[in-house]
């Protein structure tokens, strides 16, 4: 969880320096993609508001038969991770899929039984990521959904829709990735389960 997120900041910065080596960033957008990381911590504090919410909700969420993750672009690893969470806390069964593949699997294991959390940005892929959340109310999922705004698109479509601040595609995925994070910690609490010490879990691998 922090491990996580420290390493997203990280390679963020590692890409800068990269950029910024080959020439490829001049130096007005190397400070503000600097200034948008340096905004981060106030805006993460806006998103653990989201705190309340999965504590009140993860009584219902821990009843699913299962949760399907979704992002595209930059947001697909986030949902591996959203989906990697929830496993390692809660024990349930939880995928992580690009959402471009929804027709190739995902789609099938869809009904009332299935909780979809799909990452929506609004971004230039927006519209494709809609047309997949359609699908899959059209199928009976329960669906969670996490963008940036006021949307009343996804408000519309899903049963729960959380607004992140508004923030570019540089730094959304470290704002995105807590909400996951919370909702693997309530609905493993809600299950009874030690959140501080996860079974068969180590914090990292020294035996292949």
């Amino acid at each position: 969880t922090k491990a996580f997120v420290c390493t997203l900041s990280l390679l963020n910065l590692l890409a800068l320096n990269l950029g910024k080596a080959k020439e490829l960033i001049d130096q007005q957008n190397e400070k503000k993609w600097v200034q948008e990381l340096l905004s981060t911590p106030s805006q993460m504090e806006t998103v653990l508001a989201f705190d309340k919410f999965f504590a009140q909700a993860s009584d219902t969420l821990k009843k699913f038969r299962g949760f399907l993750y979704m992002g595209r672009g930059v947001n697909f690893p986030i949902a591996l991770e959203g989906a990697l969470k929830l496993k390692e806390l809660a024990y349930m069964h939880a995928e992580g899929y690009a959402s471009g593949e929804m027709k190739h699997g995902p789609l099938a294991l869809i009904d009332e039984s299935m909780c979809i959390v799909m990452l929506a940005p609004s971004d230039d892929l927006y519209e494709k990521t809609v047309s997949n959340l359609e699908e899959a109310k059209a199928r009976g999922g329960e669906i969670i959904s996490i963008g940036t705004g006021e949307n009343h698109k996804l408000r519309q479509i899903s049963e729960h829709y959380l607004s992140l601040p508004n923030a570019s595609w540089f730094v959304n995925p470290i704002l995105e990735v807590i909400p996951l994070q919370l909702l693997a910690y309530h609905v493993a609490d809600a299950l009874g389960h030690d959140v501080d010490q996860p079974r068969n879990l180590a914090k990292s691998v020294t035996v292949e």
